[in-house]
């Protein structure tokens, strides 16, 4: 038993080791990105490197929030990700009711031929997407940054999973009382369905958030950048101002970390939505 014992904590402390050797690699390239953020631009390229700058400043900020244009991407990727992250709650979840509560021929075909192109690389269809879009002429505005996003198959694969464990008592039951199809779903599915819808809104908004492909391949003007693109064009400078190149990371990336540290628990959730039995 005292061998037993003592073995189990050696694991336990190797556990905490490896866990503190990751969370490490994980959090020190954000810190420094913080780090060089807050520096004189002098400092920045210094060896060896001031991991607690002596003299902060946010004068790299300042740079930053000057920059033409910046104010603009910011608002474009709020209103992309917003826009997109209400729109895919929209569908998904009348999508999800639909596949887990309701029978129609054909149901579980379609389903897995729709969850099934989640397997297909997005790079194989930038090209037909991109030729759709230009004859609906949405190239460089809002309509073709946002409509490709609208209905994803892992939304609909989400919401239908988390629908399938829902009891069919209750829609049942509902609809014995006289209540309408539309109240069964606003009224009881809805209420019933906010934690996978969470999830899904958390997921969406980051993931847009930092889309970067589709929105270089679909705007071809200053004006319409996210700001991810946006901050491409810092690193084309000459020299590079690596300073100037980290605040602009940070402050795009603050709003991620207010979701993360504001619905953390929701994430928790999201690893076991899928899970569940349906």
């Amino acid at each position: 038993m005292l061998v037993d014992g003592k073995r189990t904590e050696f694991k336990h402390i190797i556990s905490l080791i490896l866990l503190v050797v990751l969370a490490a690699a994980a959090v020190i390239p954000l810190y420094w990105m913080v780090v060089t953020a807050f520096q004189q631009p002098t400092l920045t390229v210094t060896f060896p490197p001031e991991w607690f700058p002596s003299n902060p400043t946010l004068f790299n900020f300042q740079r930053f929030l000057q920059r033409p244009y910046v104010w603009r991407w910011t608002l474009n990727s709020v209103i992309v990700a917003a826009t997109v992250t209400v729109a895919q709650l929209l569908v998904c979840v009348m999508a999800g009711y639909s596949f887990a509560k309701k029978e129609f021929p054909g149901r579980d075909l379609f389903f897995w031929m729709y969850v099934g192109s989640m397997m297909v690389p997005s790079q194989v269809t930038l090209v037909p997407l991109y030729i759709t879009m230009s004859k609906l002429g949405f190239i460089n505005t809002y309509y073709g940054l946002i409509l490709p996003a609208v209905a994803g198959p892992f939304g609909v694969f989400l919401m239908k999973q988390f629908m399938s464990s829902l009891p069919t008592e209750l829609i049942e039951a509902a609809k014995i009382d006289g209540c309408s199809e539309w109240n069964t779903f606003t009224k009881i599915i809805l209420p019933l369905s906010k934690p996978g819808l969470a999830v899904l809104g958390i997921f969406t908004f980051v993931g847009q958030w930092n889309e970067f492909i589709w929105p270089l391949i679909i705007t071809n003007s200053a004006a319409m950048r996210t700001l991810p693109i946006g901050l491409t064009l810092l690193q084309e400078e000459v020299p590079m101002q690596y300073g100037l190149l980290m605040a602009g990371a940070t402050f795009a990336a603050v709003p991620m970390l207010i979701i993360f540290f504001s619905f953390q628990r929701y994430f928790l959730k999201g690893v076991t939505v899928g899970a569940l039995k349906g």
